[in-house]
């Protein structure tokens, strides 16, 4: 169940509006990391405000400066679950690529509004490409190790 984001925090504790600095390493169920901003600026977001996947924002509630602490996030609170309805077989003559199609080559469909749909080359034919519109962690449950730097505002 998520966690009422206009919940009232103590002094000194992250809560929903405000914009926090943190450091992350995020990794699958296997424990292979996908992501991390150790080595780096750390990332930078406003709580509540849908920067970030909603079981990550959750976790920041209530957080003080320095604190760690380990979050698991369910595929609904991440990047929802393998969707087969996003994913789309083409005739390869209905795709200018410039170059020759690769399994997990990324490339971006363009919609008349401007929007850019980012996609993922999951099979090639000699006739047809089979393109893939799920987040690349769709489906995955997602663990973080989270430590808060700062709390901006």
């Amino acid at each position: 169940m998520p966690i009422d984001l206009t919940q009232l925090t103590g002094p000194g504790q992250a809560k929903a509006g405000d914009t926090v600095k943190v450091h992350y390493t995020g990794r699958l169920e296997d424990g292979s990391m996908f992501d991390t901003s150790e080595g780096a600026d750390p990332l930078e977001f406003k709580i509540g405000a849908g920067d970030v996947i909603p079981g990550f924002d959750e976790a920041m509630i209530g957080m003080r400066i320095g604190e760690s602490k380990e979050i698991h996030i369910a595929p609904d609170d991440a990047y929802g679950e393998h969707n087969a309805n996003l994913i789309q077989t083409i005739a390869r003559d209905q795709i200018k690529l410039g170059v020759e199609p690769e399994v997990g080559m990324k490339i971006e469909m363009h919609t008349p509004d401007g929007t850019i749909i980012p996609l993922e080359v999951a099979e090639v034919t000699e006739s047809t490409l089979t393109l893939d519109a799920n987040h690349p962690l769709a489906g995955e449950a997602l663990h973080f190790s989270v430590r808060l730097v700062e709390i901006v505002t």
